[in-house]
């Protein structure tokens, strides 16, 4: 879908992030500004919503699977 939208990988998903409400903003971080400039490139990138469907569609609920820390780190 980023190549058909002519953006990158982490352009559409900070878009989808950007566009599940006004109350929700993601929050990038990096230390470069080739990379920064990247970021901001994600607010010109415009989902419908049927390509957000789409992309809920990738992480549906019935798909993840496993436990979020592996034994190692329960304390």
């Amino acid at each position: 879908m980023a190549a058909r939208k002519g953006c990158t990988p982490s352009q559409l998903a900070l878009a989808w992030v950007h566009h599940q409400g006004k109350d929700v903003c993601p929050i990038p971080g990096t230390t470069k500004i080739e990379n920064f400039n990247q970021n901001i490139g994600a607010l010109s990138v415009k989902l419908t919503p049927e390509e957000m469907a789409e992309l809920e569609s990738f992480a549906s609920e019935d798909v993840v699977k496993g436990d979020r820390y592996m034994n190692d780190f329960a304390t």
